[in-house]
């Protein structure tokens, strides 16, 4: 396939029917919320384009009082931009909100493991989102209400989320949906722009952005991924997306790696 029709293709399939998702993710939210006989949900603000468009989507299913937000920081690394964005989306929306360092318990680990080391920075890193699920689950059990995580498609397929950290959730709404499309559906909500234009960051250490850790931009990985959803071969996507063969072969592989981390435990059969 010729690179300008493959580029169309796979640019046009990126588009979706913003109104008909909307009604679908808002629908979904509000019947997996009745099936459970929960009385809300509990979301994660970290102030990004991702949690802020599930948050949107909570209360356009339940309602503002059935929705509460909490943006756990860590003190003297999150970037304070990050909580006001979280407080500000929040209070646009008229949801419940909470504050809740998370330095504390954080340094509480790392002083009661004998051998820790900042230097094995990915397990120290990922013990961050696994406190964070803690907390909310905690809201979750106290309040009976249900975690929405905000994992969107990309980073599913890419395995970019921490294993029993910010993948471990009740409702995954933009499961379905690429980066791209979730910027989309942020912008036809009307979220504010330095939120849907924020470079992405999981916030596990000072600086950390995650397309400087994937080694691609978000718009270029969702191109792989739409050209691999449309069955083209590899060089025609890096082709259309203007990335290297080998960056799609290292999304492929990287996608088959991953896998584990969106299974349920193994069981062996006896």
């Amino acid at each position: 396939m010729a690179r300008k029709d493959a580029a169309k293709l796979i640019k046009r399939s990126l588009g979706i029917n913003l109104p008909a998702v909307e009604r679908r993710l808002v629908a979904f939210i509000k019947r997996k919320v009745k099936e459970a006989g929960s009385e809300g949900v509990v979301v994660g603000l970290s102030g990004g384009v991702d949690s802020s468009v599930v948050v949107a989507l909570c209360k356009k299913a339940l309602g503002k009082i059935n929705v509460l937000g909490i943006s756990m920081p860590e003190g003297g690394i999150t970037n304070p931009q990050d909580v006001a964005d979280a407080r500000d989306v929040s209070n646009r929306l008229g949801i419940r909100f909470r504050v809740i360092d998370i330095m504390p318990v954080v340094e509480g680990i790392h002083q009661n493991l004998s051998d820790f080391s900042v230097r094995a920075l990915l397990p120290a890193a990922n013990i961050k989102p696994r406190v964070r699920m803690t907390i909310l689950y905690y809201y979750a059990n106290l309040l009976n209400r249900l975690v929405v995580g905000g994992g969107n498609r990309s980073e599913l397929r890419a395995g970019y989320f921490t294993k029993h950290g910010d993948s471990a959730v009740d409702l995954m709404p933009l499961g379905g949906l690429y980066k791209t499309h979730v910027k989309q559906l942020a912008a036809h909500f009307n979220l504010p722009k330095q939120i849907i234009e924020k470079v992405p960051s999981a916030g596990l250490w000072r600086g950390q952005t995650d397309e400087r850790e994937l080694g691609l931009a978000y718009e270029k990985l969702d191109m792989i991924y739409v050209g691999l959803d449309l069955g083209l071969e590899p060089d025609s996507i890096a082709n259309a997306a203007g990335v290297k063969i080998e960056d799609v072969n290292r999304f492929i592989e990287r996608e088959r790696r991953m896998a584990h981390k969106l299974s349920m435990p193994e069981i062996p059969k006896l």
